[in-house]
């Protein structure tokens, strides 16, 4: 489960159009109105059998293409790859996309390797409003673990931008999350949270761009997820734009425990017409 936040975009928001970090988080709260939306059927809160549960959390092992530079050393396989990577048809097999922006590349996240990035992005000032995870590393080194030690149903991943990391992504299974139990969730329904890591890399239109590939990455390589889900800030209207231009629509507000927050959609049904 991320942080606070939810947003894809802003000047101190999370997203990467306009702004320094895009968060799609906060998990938690309460639908804030029935049938605001034609997706307000009865929410779906599904709980995997144990013994299911302890097939999933056997180790994937997911050894990556090597490239050159320093695509060479972040696409290396090892032990903290996610467990179980079949809860999300197995994110470290799911290779480049090509975007308007350059190649982008997730990559799962590696401790030993990824730690000392991510922290130093945490503890910009524009992500850590956000994300809440500024301070010392065993703060962001107990989030990454918590991901790298469950059951596979979230899988945290470097963004590579043309083989140089920019970007850190969590991908998961929302209907297996507690935000499960605060929206009407469907089978599959995938999530994603992301910030934008470099400050270059910001304000440049890059949330929308880089959401609108992602998404178009779990539908090709999630044949069971018909949407993917996200929640941004309300009061965060350049992340809600960049959503918006990634082919997501508005569906609800939702109240969560840090946040009111926007329920965002990317249907498959609807992926070539936004």
């Amino acid at each position: 489960m991320p942080p606070t936040d939810a947003s894809a975009d802003a000047g101190t928001a999370p997203v990467n159009d306009i702004g320094a970090a895009v968060s799609l988080g906060a998990h938690g709260g309460r639908i804030a109105e029935a049938g605001l939306s034609a997706d307000s059927e009865d929410t779906l809160d599904m709980r995997l059998p144990d013994e299911i549960v302890a097939l999933f959390a056997e180790e994937a092992g997911a050894a990556g293409e090597r490239s050159s530079g320093a695509a060479s050393v972040l696409l290396a396989s090892g032990p903290d790859l996610p467990n179980a990577d079949d809860l999300l048809d197995h994110v470290a097999r799911w290779g480049p996309i090509s975007t308007p922006a350059g190649v982008l590349h997730l990559v799962p996240v590696r401790i030993e390797r990824d730690l000392p990035i991510i922290d130093r992005w945490m503890n910009d000032p524009a992500i850590a409003a956000f994300w809440g995870l500024a301070g010392p590393q065993n703060a962001t080194e107990e989030h990454l673990r918590s991901h790298l030690s469950g059951d596979g149903r979230s899988v945290p991943c470097l963004g590579l931008l043309d083989g140089t990391p920019m970007s850190y992504w969590e991908i998961y299974r929302a209907d297996l999350d507690p935000l499960a139990r605060h929206y009407p969730a469907r089978p599959h329904d995938t999530g994603v949270h992301l910030l934008i890591g470099a400050i270059g890399d910001r304000g440049r239109g890059l949330g929308g761009t880089l959401l609108r590939a992602v998404a178009d990455l779990v539908l090709d390589n999630r044949p069971a997820c018909g949407r993917i889900v996200a929640e941004p800030d309300i009061r965060n209207t350049p992340s809600l734009a960049a959503f918006l231009s990634a082919g997501f629509r508005f569906s609800a507000e939702i109240d969560l425990p840090a946040k009111r927050a926007a329920l965002m959609v990317r249907d498959r049904s609807l992926r070539h017409l936004l």
